[in-house]
């Protein structure tokens, strides 16, 4: 099965790496196209390429048999245009070249993020949750996802079959190289314990294995939805999180931080993401709470 990365960051590297060596039963063969490919170890077999450039992309498919297309982007600018200029428009110019090719793929995941919820009192969220999103963030995700969505139900066929478009909102990505919380704790302040703000946490290293394991089901056709949602077992107070590592790195904690702050980000987003249907599928977290996760990247500290 050969498969694209594109984008190819943090959590594309990572897959690459976890797919099987040595299967039996399938032979994997990943490339990565980034618009920097030196960027990338010299063992990937990487080309050179925009997402956001339809003739880049239909070089690539035109030369060869891709099965299945990952995309994880990272915009350039965290606004309103950065969010437009890579999801969205990195979205538009992907479903353009797959309408252009003769060698459509049979899969393509796309990684977004729980950034589209916007319940603000706690409340549980999952695949079929609503999704309103008001920060300009989750509008251009949730923008882009639509237009993922709409691969299953237009004309755009890969041996007669339509194209399957699936969808991985990841909750909030911390592991090696993510480590602004533990920077955070280190000036020995923490999140209010009133109000109670929820956070959501899934390690990178999980990140990249849900993309391998749906690769996987895909890959021995098993059952796949159309998007999942990708989290930790176990949501939890910012504050409890926090005065939990302050303690592992024998921090002492001045005070609380800023309770206006932590009011206000209960009033935006607040929620309790669930990984249901994700574990249903037979997922094994690596890290399945953030003690795990937090303690591995304290050893290395």
């Amino acid at each position: 099965m050969k498969i694209l990365f594109i984008g190819c960051g943090d959590i594309g590297l990572r897959a690459i790496r976890a797919l099987p060596s040595g299967s039996l039963e399938f032979a994997w063969q990943a490339q990565a196209m980034r618009r920097n490919p030196l960027a990338l170890p010299a063992d990937i077999d990487a080309i050179r390429g925009d997402l956001c450039n339809t003739g880049d992309l239909l070089a690539v498919l035109d030369k060869s048999s891709v099965d299945a297309i990952v995309i994880t982007l990272t915009p350039d600018h965290m606004s309103d245009q950065g969010y437009l200029d890579s999801y969205v428009a990195g979205a538009r110019a992907l479903k353009l070249a797959l309408s252009k090719t003769e060698n459509p793929p049979r899969l393509v995941v796309w990684a977004s993020s729980s950034g589209v919820y916007s319940q603000t009192n706690g409340e549980w969220v999952d695949e079929l949750s609503e999704v309103i999103p008001i920060s300009f963030r989750g509008k251009r995700l949730l923008e882009a996802e639509k237009i993922i969505g709409s691969l299953s139900t237009e004309p755009l066929l890969c041996n007669g079959r339509p194209i399957k478009p699936l969808v991985v909102r990841f909750s909030g990505i911390y592991g090696p190289g993510r480590n602004r919380l533990i920077h955070q704790i280190k000036q020995g302040k923490i999140a209010a314990k009133e109000p109670t703000v929820w956070t959501n946490r899934i390690h990178s290293e999980d990140c990249a294995r849900v993309i391998v394991h749906l690769l996987k089901r895909y890959a021995q056709n098993k059952p796949l939805e159309s998007l999942y949602l990708a989290t930790d077992d176990e949501p939890v107070s910012a504050h409890e999180m926090q005065h939990w590592l302050a303690k592992q790195m024998g921090v002492c904690i001045l005070g609380d931080s800023d309770n206006k702050k932590n009011r206000q980000s209960a009033g935006l987003s607040n929620r309790r993401c669930s990984n249901k249907l994700l574990t249903k599928t037979g997922y094994k977290l690596a890290f399945p709470s953030f003690r795990e996760g937090y303690l591995s990247l304290l050893k290395n500290e």
